[in-house]
């Protein structure tokens, strides 16, 4: 929990002492590698109070409080299988200012203009961290949201944005995170997640095509068949989506697709933050467990594929809506 000490701390800071989240900035450890000793990523993500998606589950409001989400990122954040966090710049000084971001990777989301319910949703404007500011601010790459709707215009404007952005994180050496989701709307107007294989590949193989290089690349990509996971050889997460009233069902949607070899790992906001009975550790172990098993179970069965090894003898027994982040 946040003391009150701390809480009183950070709000003085923020009024009288701007300078201060600079100096945060610099003095934070960073990692010297993306992924864990196990070859896996695990992020959570907290950039949604920015695109003005406040609700969780029946509470409109749920994200609103921000010393109970920053509370709820740091107890994740505890969890030593949780190798980072994905936020926009208010958050992420905040946790900075906290202490809350040594030796964790640190992702800063870039295009948050695309407000939930608007009527300009799907143009997704660069309204946050850029790629300079998070090559300065010692982060260790960029997110980006591509709802890709073949009837609005607006996605023009974000492919392109999402293509320069790209290229320029990748001059700089830093991931770029790119979230491609197809969205159609329905007769009422609404926009809904496409969750067939065919609308799905389409998007991840957009998603990857852009830039000058892909060199640095990643695809966050809802839990999906093979064929979608199969459509590219960049690293992909498994993002969390819209927490479901039963944690257990996210939990098994996430650990089918951690299977696929191309998958490294999850980006996981709501459904750990916020899940259903509260718990925010037992919901982030529960996670980190899937992950681990998933991914044992991925390297297993490629040994299996593999077969014996040189000098090595066989044994006779062959031993949907409102996804987007």
């Amino acid at each position: 929990m946040i003391a009150d000490e701390q809480w009183t701390a950070l709000l003085d800071t923020r009024a009288t002492d701007p300078a201060a989240i600079r100096r945060a900035y610099q003095a934070r450890r960073r990692r010297t590698q993306l992924l864990s000793d196990q070859g896996t990523l695990f992020l959570v993500a907290a950039d949604h109070p920015a695109r003005g998606a406040l609700g969780v589950g029946g509470d409109p409001l749920a994200m609103a409080d921000r010393r109970s989400l920053l509370d709820r990122l740091l107890t994740a954040l505890a969890n030593p299988a949780v190798d980072g966090v994905l936020g926009t710049p208010d958050v992420i000084e905040e946790l900075l200012l906290l202490d809350g971001l040594h030796g964790k990777v640190v992702i800063g989301s870039m295009n948050r203009g695309g407000l939930a319910g608007a009527d300009w949703e799907i143009d997704d404007r660069f309204t946050a961290y850029d790629p300079t500011a998070i090559a300065g601010n010692g982060l260790d790459g960029g997110k980006m949201l591509l709802r890709l709707v073949d009837s609005d215009p607006g996605t023009v404007a974000t492919l392109e944005s999402c293509a320069a952005a790209v290229s320029a994180l990748a001059e700089r050496g830093l991931m770029a995170l790119v979230e491609p989701l197809p969205y159609a709307r329905d007769a009422a107007g609404e926009l809904v997640l496409q969750r067939d294989a065919a609308a799905l590949a389409r998007a991840g193989s957009v998603a990857a095509g852009l830039g000058v290089t892909s060199a640095f690349t990643w695809l966050k990509l809802p839990p999906s068949p093979d064929e979608v996971l199969g459509a590219t050889t960049l690293p992909a997460l498994v993002l969390g989506g819209v927490p479901s009233t039963r944690l257990s069902d996210d939990l098994a949607s996430w650990g089918r697709s951690l299977r696929h070899p191309t998958v490294r790992g999850l980006v996981v906001g709501r459904a750990l933050l916020y899940p259903p009975d509260g718990d925010v550790a037992a919901a982030v172990e529960a996670a980190a467990r899937v992950l681990r098993t998933a991914r044992e179970a991925a390297r297993t069965g490629a040994d299996a594929a593999a077969g014996p090894g040189p000098g090595e003898a066989g044994t006779a027994d062959g031993a949907g809506k409102g996804v987007a982040g």
